[in-house]
């Protein structure tokens, strides 16, 4: 029996979560996924849209998915491989070579992520809809438009 072991975020799920998800439960035939709790991601200066609870709900309803573990800290990535008795290890290509060290207690492997997708970029764009970021293009607008018509009348 092949364990397989992840870790995100998981926020604003999307197309490439549940790809990366089905690409893992593939992998093996158990699949733990470490979903990051509001308070770890605080400690990166992440702030997740969807409450920790949510996020793991959604992820631990998703075929494939047996277990969920909140991640509280970089740290206890070697404590659960041992607790759940992991065989590979899966993150994203973003993170390649960043847990090589786990390599001697499970085989690791990093994954291409999906591309054109991200929770980033889908808060960014859902930033350009926020009033706060409305008001500060307007004000740039009308800066730069006061700035035209300066130059205009120099000219």
């Amino acid at each position: 029996m092949t364990t397989v072991l992840t870790y995100g975020t998981f926020d604003l799920f999307h197309i490439g979560h549940l790809r990366l998800i089905e690409r893992l439960a593939a992998l093996g035939d158990r699949l733990v996924v470490g979903v990051s709790t509001d308070e770890f991601n605080a400690g990166k200066g992440k702030k997740s849209v969807v409450s920790y609870d949510d996020r793991a709900a959604i992820v631990g309803a998703i075929k494939g998915v047996d277990l969920v573990v909140p991640e509280r800290s970089w740290d206890q990535k070697r404590a659960d491989i041992v607790e759940h008795g992991v065989d590979l290890f899966v993150m994203g290509d973003d993170w390649t070579g960043k847990f090589d060290d786990l390599s001697d207690v499970c085989e690791v492997r990093y994954l291409p992520r999906t591309s054109g997708v991200s929770s980033t970029d889908i808060k960014e764009m859902l930033r350009t809809l926020d009033p706060v970021h409305i008001e500060e293009m307007q004000a740039a607008l009308g800066t730069l438009t006061r700035l035209l018509e300066h130059y205009r009348d120099l000219t």
